[in-house]
């Protein structure tokens, strides 16, 4: 053995000391990067290119100090970006980051336990498992409801098309058709994909005037598919669409699919948890009658990239769809009440971060009412923009929200479509230019239009108001 492998104990094993000094040196750059966001710009110039190439570099043989990185990080990186955290940030689906979840990472980070086993952590894991229970709870579903905790709304929807392949069709599946709409998201055709149907199982039924996939054009193909010899098996129905918000008929859906006996998967990451308002519970009526659900938390509930969830009304689907054993593992639960969980055998993954403590730890910091409050807040901004930028000359209404998500166009007589769609594009362009706020744009039918979506918890009345006002200007200097 050299000498240098037994001298190695020094730079990764760190005294105290030294990791409060790291800590505290990180937490002046973030401090003055969250109190700053008002101030800061909400986009960038998207011409990061040349600045991303001055990146690039050889792997590094020899360290370098944290405060030469750190400045890397928040002086060149992030200003580089989507300003996703600020208060005006309208755009696609915004996410969250509230600070406290990042206090979870770091113990869960540090501690580095390995949770896709019970018997490697069970108190760990039975939290987690508390976590998932909660949300099955808020969701109405019943006890015999179970899930897991996912990098998002993808991996959700891959594990649920997989999760009812494995327990609804025989192992020859090519035959089984999945049902979506127009809308949905494009997770959905690329998680049937991965999960082996050939294109041409995955039936996109077209949706009606506001956007919502048509349960008697979904009815009439399923009587038209079995007839042709094909196996109906899965339906996705969409509590809140990327592109309008949109919530599908889900009553209409869940007597459909119980009628059909298919599989009914509710796509809720985006709307999800409105269902802790009174509002957002009447017009999420039916999501209980689902068979999974999946969540982003990374979204309704604020927290960080990468926190998704998968909810499946009879939880054991989970395990008999994904477990398998090994001679190096250890004995696995086989419990169809999944009281002592094995994460391993309920989803594709074996290694796994413990992100189960970042939802345990907020909800239980916080509580739901506080999140309730922050959701009904977002259904009250959503309805004022739109009854305000309605009211702006030339504005056309493409739908109101539904719940916090909407889309409208500038209109002016006499000109094409191809010009309607310049012109909207243009309008985006001089209310992007003003950096107060940031706005995305969709295509429907064929129109190119603008979409606000107010989900960040940071945004308020303030915001929205410069969001109205930098419209309207818009809209002036295009007259």
């Amino acid at each position: 053995m050299s000498k240098a492998s037994l001298d190695c104990v020094g730079p990764l094993e760190l005294d105290g000391a030294t990791m409060r000094a790291r800590i505290d040196a990180c937490m002046d750059r973030i401090a003055a990067h969250i109190e700053s966001l008002p101030e800061q710009d909400v986009g960038y110039d998207q011409d990061g290119a040349a600045k991303a190439q001055k990146l690039i570099e050889s792997v590094p043989e020899q360290g370098t100090s944290l405060d030469d990185l750190l400045d890397i990080v928040f002086d060149r990186a992030v200003p580089e970006s989507f300003n996703t955290a600020s208060h005006g940030y309208l755009a696609y689906i915004p996410g969250g980051g509230i600070f406290d979840a990042s206090l979870a990472d770091l113990i869960s980070n540090t501690i580095n336990r390995y949770t896709g086993v019970w018997l490697a952590a069970p108190l760990l894991v039975q939290l987690e498992a508390n976590a998932i229970r909660w949300l099955c709870e808020v969701m109405g579903f019943p006890h015999t409801a179970f899930g897991l905790i996912t990098s998002g709304g993808s991996m959700s929807n891959f594990t649920a098309i997989v999760s009812a392949r494995r327990t609804r069709l025989p192992e020859n599946f090519l035959h089984g058709v999945i049902y979506t709409s127009d809308q949905a998201h494009y997770s959905i055709r690329k998680a049937a994909l991965m999960a082996g149907f050939p294109e041409q199982r995955v039936v996109a039924i077209e949706s009606d005037d506001r956007y919502r996939l048509q349960v008697e054009a979904l009815s009439r193909r399923i009587t038209a598919d079995r007839a042709a010899g094909l196996q109906p098996f899965f339906c996705v129905g969409s509590a809140g669409t990327v592109n309008t918000g949109a919530v599908n008929d889900l009553p209409g859906l869940a007597e459909l699919c119980a009628r059909e006996q298919l599989w009914l998967h509710i796509d809720a990451a985006y709307g999800g948890f409105f269902q802790l308002t009174a509002r957002g519970k009447r017009r999420l009526a039916g999501i209980e009658r689902a068979d999974s659900i999946a969540l982003d938390p990374h979204k309704g509930l604020f927290l960080p990239y990468g926190t998704g969830v998968l909810l499946v009304r009879d939880g054991d689907r989970l395990r008999q769809a994904h477990q398998v054993n090994a001679d190096y593992m250890p004995n696995l639960e086989n419990d169809p009440e999944l009281q002592r969980p094995d994460f391993c055998s309920l989803s594709p993954e074996l290694s796994r971060p413990y992100r189960g403590l970042r939802l345990w730890l907020v909800l239980r910091l916080h509580g739901l009412a506080v999140f309730r409050r922050y959701l009904d807040e977002k259904l009250d901004l959503a309805q004022y923009a739109a009854e305000r930028i309605a009211a702006i000359p030339g504005i056309e209404m493409i739908v109101t929200p539904e719940l916090s998500l909407f889309a409208f166009r500038l209109r002016k007589p006499a000109c094409s479509i191809e010009q309607l769609n310049a012109l909207n594009r243009e309008l985006l362009d001089l209310v992007l230019a003003r950096q107060r706020v940031w706005l995305s744009g969709t295509m429907l039918g064929g129109r190119f239009v603008l979409r606000i979506c107010v989900l960040s918890f940071r945004t308020h009345r303030d915001r929205i108001n410069a969001a109205i006002e930098d419209i309207h200007a818009g809209v002036e200097a295009l007259k």
